[in-house]
């Protein structure tokens, strides 16, 4: 495994009960790069997600990060090695302050040690949240809960951020920032991997796009040629009349 690649997966599977949710798949993802993954509802993504942070155990393969097979590892183990995961549905603490729920991220997270207070005010910077510090996270907005989700997973300190729908619900002002964002985590460090529905955002954002349906691995390539793909066409984006 090349160095320049931070996450490799070969030959991966799972099923549940003959329903086969993922079907041999394999990529890399470049060190430094931001990757989406897309495809229709029940393609797989989530159930990827869910192999990658250790909530799964693949029936076959092997996910490499950083040259480790964590196939079958526990999620605290995942965590420890430098991965984190920005939920889809944001689930804060609702009674604590902005502050608080971040400084929890900070304090789990990757095995080493930290300036807790550092690493959770850098992380509410890099989500644009330092002027709402105080705010209590049941005060909060959808699209500030959403950097609320990405900063404490950004406090865990990750050499590898997965996001699941970051830009789902939000308008296009907030669909922006989340954008800047993400790309300021990679400035910071971390390679991104997000699953996505939001095309613009993710043709303007992605380094590389994967195309998941019914499970396999139909397309992966940079945004313009994904775009262009017919297989990828048929299967998600559609044609216009």
């Amino acid at each position: 495994m090349s160095a320049d690649v931070i996450l490799a997966v070969r030959g991966v599977s799972k099923s549940f009960r003959g329903l086969k949710a993922v079907r041999d798949v394999s990529f890399e993802v470049p060190r430094g790069s931001i990757c989406s993954l897309i495809g229709p509802n029940g393609a797989g993504k989530s159930t990827f997600f869910n192999l990658v942070t250790g909530y799964f155990r693949p029936d076959s393969g092997t996910i490499l990060f950083e040259g480790r097979d964590i196939a079958g590892a526990s999620p605290v183990d995942v965590a420890h090695l430098g991965v984190a995961r920005a939920f889809q549905i944001a689930k804060p603490f609702p009674g604590m302050s902005v502050t608080e729920n971040v400084r929890i991220g900070a304090l789990f997270g990757r095995a080493g040690p930290r300036d807790v207070e550092a690493v959770t005010q850098s992380a509410m910077q890099l989500a644009g949240l330092a002027e709402l510090h105080d705010r209590e996270a049941r005060e909060l907005t959808v699209g500030q809960l959403r950097r609320l989700e990405v900063a404490r997973a950004l406090a865990a300190r990750p050499s590898l951020l997965l996001a699941d729908e970051p830009c789902a619900g939000l308008n296009p002002t907030e669909t922006a920032e989340m954008v800047a964002i993400l790309r300021r985590a990679r400035d910071a460090g971390a390679t991104v991997v997000l699953v996505e529905h939001d095309m613009p955002a993710v043709m303007e954002i992605s380094d590389t796009v994967l195309v998941l349906e019914a499970g396999a691995l139909i397309a992966q390539g940079a945004p313009q040629a994904i775009a262009r793909d017919p297989r990828v066409i048929a299967a998600y984006l559609g044609t216009e009349e």
